[in-house]
C-alpha cells in the first residue's frame, strides 16, 4: 500500500459516502476513548469477525446425572481378569489400601495385599463400594513376586530410581502385568528391586520428596490399563 505525503496512517484513501465503515476492519480496532476516535458500532461487518458459533452444540457443560452413570457403568463387579494386578505388599498406612481398591475396580485390575489381619481390616474399612472387589491374599512377598516372574509376569515397581522410566513413557500392559508398590516411607526392599522388569517414576517439580503410594500407584495403574 502506498501512502501520499501528510495522510494518517489510519486515514482511509477515499472516505467517500460512508466514510471508516469502508475498513470495518480499522473499525474495530480503533475503539480507544478519545477525541475523533471512532467507535465500534454493531453492524454485518462486526458480527462478521466474530467466530462463528454452532447451534447444535451447547456452550454448557452437562454433568451426567446418577441415571447416567449407572447406565454407563458395569451393573456387577467385574470377575477376576487376572491382567493388570496392584500389588500393595508392604503397607504401612491401611487408608492407601481402600483407595488403591477404588482405582482397581475402576481400572478392571486386581489388588494383593499380604495376609495380615490389620490389612484385611484396613480394606473392609476403606472398601467405600457397594459391590466387593477382587482381592488377593499372597503369602510371602518375595517368594511371591518370584513365582509370578517365573511364570512370565511382567513386574513393573514403583519406586524412585536412577534406572526408573518417566511415568508418560510407560507402555500400557500387553500381558499380565504386577505393579509392585513399597513401604510409604522405605520403598521396595532391595531383595524385591532384583525381581522387578522395570521401574517407573512420576515426575514431580514440588518441594515433596515423593507421591502418597495409592495415588503414585493410581496414575501407573491408569496408564497400565490404557486409560491415560
Amino acid at each position: 500500500m502506498v501512502f501520499s505525503p501528510g495522510r494518517r496512517l489510519d486515514e482511509p484513501a477515499s472516505r467517500g459516502a460512508h466514510g471508516l465503515s469502508r475498513l470495518p476492519w480499522l473499525r474495530y480496532l480503533l475503539c480507544a476513548d478519545g477525541p475523533g476516535t471512532p467507535r465500534s458500532t454493531s453492524s454485518d461487518a462486526d458480527e462478521h469477525l466474530q467466530p462463528a458459533r454452532s447451534s447444535l452444540v451447547s456452550p454448557a457443560i452437562r454433568v451426567r446425572s446418577r441415571k447416567d452413570l449407572r447406565a454407563a457403568r458395569r451393573p456387577r463387579a467385574h470377575r477376576c481378569w487376572g491382567h493388570l494386578v496392584a500389588a500393595a505388599l508392604w503397607p504401612m498406612h491401611g487408608a492407601n489400601l481402600g483407595t488403591l481398591l477404588r482405582t482397581c475396580d475402576a481400572v478392571g485390575a486386581c489388588l494383593a495385599v499380604p495376609p495380615f489381619r490389620w490389612v484385611d481390616e484396613a480394606v473392609a474399612r476403606g472398601n467405600t463400594l457397594r459391590r466387593p472387589s477382587c482381592v488377593h491374599r499372597i503369602g510371602h512377598p518375595t517368594g511371591w513376586l518370584q513365582t509370578e516372574r517365573a511364570n512370565g509376569s511382567l513386574i513393573v515397581g514403583v519406586e524412585l530410581a536412577d534406572e526408573a522410566i518417566r511415568l508418560a513413557d510407560l507402555p500400557p500392559a500387553d500381558r499380565r502385568t504386577i505393579m509392585v508398590l513399597g513401604h510409604e516411607a522405605t520403598g521396595i526392599p532391595p531383595e524385591a528391586l532384583d525381581l522387578l522388569d522395570c521401574a517407573v517414576e512420576t515426575p514431580m517439580i514440588g518441594t515433596g520428596h515423593s507421591l502418597n503410594v495409592a495415588v503414585a500407584g493410581s496414575l501407573v495403574l491408569y496408564k497400565l490399563a490404557a486409560l491415560l
